[in-house]
């Protein structure tokens, strides 16, 4: 599969930083690329990331293609060497409250717009993000093609992931340092058990669920008595 910048043809195979170079034999630097993490969770933040790269990163990789010890080298190594990074966490009642597509760009948006660094092209992964300074791609699959995007999947998912790891501090009963918000049979199971907290999306099915279940086990209960 090819993309086409000026009338040139880019190969995805081009190594993972064959879009990094054709933008910048173009002169379209410097490069940021977007990415989120928990996008598909029914509980904890939205996290989105920008990076601005102008080297090699060792062992970079989409994040989901690494082991947790690799990520957590490779986030170390990207908030080293990168240019520039931006983080932003959107919360799970904004994610209710703007919904999900649009708490994503909302915050691919704002990531790109804290950078330090003025990027002269923005690569995103997956989906377009409107209303950016400069001109931009989205790319599929784009953490596995673009190191600057795949730095951005690092940044976003090592960020999230300690942030739920925290959480389970604070809500032990859900196991979040396990599922990371994400809807696994153990997670629904202690949604049944417990009903939802404030961190969780109230917006999802299995969440809504839980509430429903949660009511009707306290009406039960009122007729009892």
């Amino acid at each position: 599969m090819t993309t086409r910048l000026r009338g040139r043809a880019i190969r995805r195979d081009a190594g993972l930083y064959g879009y990094e170079r054709a933008l910048a034999r173009h002169g379209l630097t410097p490069v940021a690329g977007v990415d989120e993490a928990g996008r598909g969770a029914c509980a904890g933040p939205l996290v989105a990331a920008a990076v601005v790269l102008d080297r090699r990163i060792d062992g970079l990789a989409d994040s989901k293609l690494l082991t947790p010890a690799r990520r957590e080298r490779c986030f170390d190594l990207v908030l080293e060497r990168a240019v520039d990074v931006a983080v932003v966490v959107i919360g799970p009642a904004d994610c209710d409250r703007l919904g999900l597509h649009r708490a994503n760009v909302e915050a691919l948006r704002r990531a790109v717009a804290q950078l330090d660094v003025r990027p002269g092209y923005v690569l995103s992964d997956g989906f377009g993000v409107d209303g950016l300074a400069a001109p931009a791609l989205a790319m599929w699959k784009g953490d596995r093609v673009s190191a600057s995007i795949a730095a951005a999947s690092v940044v976003a998912k090592v960020t999230r992931d300690r942030i739920m790891v925290d959480l389970h501090e604070q809500y032990p009963q859900y196991d979040f340092r396990t599922h990371k918000g994400y809807a696994t049979a153990v997670h629904d199971a202690a949604l049944r058990a417990h009903g939802p907290c404030s961190e969780h999306r109230m917006s999802y099915a299995n969440v809504q669920a839980a509430l429903r279940g949660q009511a009707g086990s306290v009406l039960q209960e009122e007729k009892a008595i």
